[in-house]
């Protein structure tokens, strides 16, 4: 069996991802900034749960996390990268406090972890990294731009570190979701900027009100998606990118699509720049 890293464990994909690891006879470690919401899903503490408090923007915080996993099961198998949360605004709207909050959690969040559990890692030559991504890290949109923004950080992040780590015996998947019912879309996840610019309630303002009506109306089912992620540690050759959900797959489709039409539409003026 494996033992399991997760940040931002106490709820959400986080606690589904636990408890379906938990579920299979995996020891999890399972990492919250508040601890008790941890013990709280889990009153009767089953074997192999670990609860330590680490907030992902708190370096030494996750250190401890580490070497108290590493003091109760001597390993690090699988690191969740799931610790993050959502902005809502356009790009001119958002504040730079709002943003740079925001990548500091799940960007530098997901830095901070790979700096403390890496070297556990590589020492096993062994080990599998789930960066836990959206959807909206590949095909973005109004008004959830810079959310996008730091997901697409995430998708380069998980791509160089996938070449790196290969050649190591450590894999890599980053997993780009769809909508899953969640409590990523209410005020415990998501911070909403004020509209405070007219000129952009043609562009952003469908966004904001789709978003404002959908909160536990997504289409995926977050035990379902757990499952998958599980899945996907468990085979010998694991994919690069995970996409859950069939918005999910939609978005990706149309994407690539576009961008192949606009390759080959200038192509000849990319091509003209050659030497």
């Amino acid at each position: 069996m494996s033992v399991w890293f997760v940040t931002g464990a106490a709820r959400g994909l986080g606690a589904e991802i636990t408890r379906e690891a938990l579920e299979r006879g995996h020891s999890v470690v399972a990492t919250a900034r508040d601890v008790s919401a941890v013990l709280r899903a889990y009153p009767r503490k089953p074997d192999g749960l670990l609860a330590v408090k680490a907030d992902v923007t708190e370096p030494e915080q996750l250190t401890a996390a580490v070497e108290a996993a590493l003091a109760e099961f001597g390993r690090i198998d699988v690191v969740v990268n799931n610790a993050g949360y959502g902005l809502v605004g356009a790009i001119e709207e958002a504040s730079d406090k709002a943003v740079r909050d925001l990548f500091d959690v799940n960007v530098f969040g997901v830095l901070n972890t790979l700096r403390a559990t890496l070297p556990t890692l590589r020492a096993q030559r062994s080990g599998h990294v789930v960066n836990i991504g959206s959807v909206g890290g590949f095909a973005t949109a109004p008004a959830v731009g810079l959310y996008g923004a730091s997901k697409f950080a995430l998708e380069g992040i998980s791509e160089a570190l996938h070449g790196e780590l290969a050649p190591l015996g450590v894999r890599v998947t980053i997993v780009e979701p769809g909508g899953f019912r969640t409590d990523f879309l209410n005020s415990s996840s998501i911070q909403v900027e004020p509209a405070s610019i007219a000129d952009y309630d043609a562009g952003a303002g469908p966004v904001r009100e789709a978003l404002a009506g959908n909160d536990g109306r997504q289409p995926g089912d977050p035990a379902k998606g757990a499952r998958a992620i599980v899945d996907v540690t468990e085979v010998a050759e694991p994919p690069l990118r995970l996409q859950l959900g069939a918005d999910a797959v939609e978005r990706v489709e149309a994407k690539l699509d576009l961008v192949r039409r606009e390759l080959d539409e200038w192509r000849h003026v990319a091509l003209s720049t050659a030497v």
